[in-house]
């Protein structure tokens, strides 16, 4: 049992020893250097020096002598700076995982808007579409809550209404209509006729035109109802219904044409 508890503290001591090890390092004396000096810079003490170099008195150092200088070297210190940087990388990725998860949400969260904003459902009218800076007219207030009831209808070409069906133009006059304004009943003439708009100054009720042909042939052959936000709504061949698409969107952004004001 005796020798068990030796041979334990020796492996302590050892351990101790291991952790705390002496580390000689060689300096060359040059012009002005004293002991003193030189155990600074190297994380020693004078005695340490003298006693490593037989050295008795100071004034002994001769130019160009090579001495013999210990220092202290620990692996504790290193285990530790180790461990530091390992929790800041590890922080790092934490914060850098927490950013990309917020992102995916807020991505998630307003395609769920997106599409809620797009369903057959959603035919009540939301006062989150037109209040904004730029208040429309009250009858073009009344053509966009009538548009809106008519969000996710079959698109169908040629149609002004009929079972519920409209493509672009038709939704436009058959709108329009509704409110007691004529308008003509093709796009590329309906963005001929009111007040021309600029894009800053688009107001609720305004009609906008885009030319969607694959080829931008320069003409018009789209339209929809611009509702606030930067949004409009329009009955989509895309699509296939009458759906709210955001004006910021690529492809309706850089094939904007024209606006027009048909409501007083």
């Amino acid at each position: 049992m005796k020798r068990f508890y030796k041979l334990l503290i020796l492996v302590s001591l050892l351990t101790v020893s291991g952790n705390a090890a002496t580390k000689i390092v060689k300096h060359t004396v040059k012009k002005g250097d004293t002991l003193y000096e030189i155990a600074l810079k190297n994380h020693t003490t004078v005695e340490a020096i003298k006693k490593a170099n037989g050295i008795k008195k100071e004034h002994a150092l001769k130019l160009g002598k090579v001495l013999k200088v210990p220092t202290k070297h620990t692996t504790v210190k290193k285990k530790k700076n180790i461990k530091v940087a390992k929790k800041k990388k590890h922080t790092k990725k934490v914060a850098k995982s927490t950013k990309r998860q917020e992102k995916r949400l807020a991505s998630a969260l307003k395609s769920v808007k997106f599409k809620k904003a797009n369903s057959k459902k959603s035919t009540k009218f939301s006062l989150n579409d037109i209040l904004f800076s730029g208040k429309g007219s009250k009858k073009s207030l009344k053509m966009i809550q009538l548009a809106k009831n008519k969000l996710g209808r079959r698109y169908v070409w040629g149609a002004v209404g009929q079972k519920n069906t409209f493509d672009c133009s038709g939704l436009t006059t058959y709108v329009c209509k509704k409110n007691g304004i004529k308008i003509p009943r093709r796009a590329i003439e309906q963005s001929k006729y009111g007040k021309y708009v600029s894009r800053k100054n688009l107001k609720p009720g305004d009609l906008i035109f885009f030319d969607t042909s694959k080829k931008h042939r320069g003409y018009v052959n789209h339209v929809g109802i611009y509702i606030g936000h930067n949004k409009f709504i329009h009955a989509s061949s895309a699509k296939k219904k009458v759906i709210i698409t955001s004006l910021s969107k690529p492809f309706y952004s850089k094939r904007y044409k024209v606006a027009r004001r048909v409501a007083s």
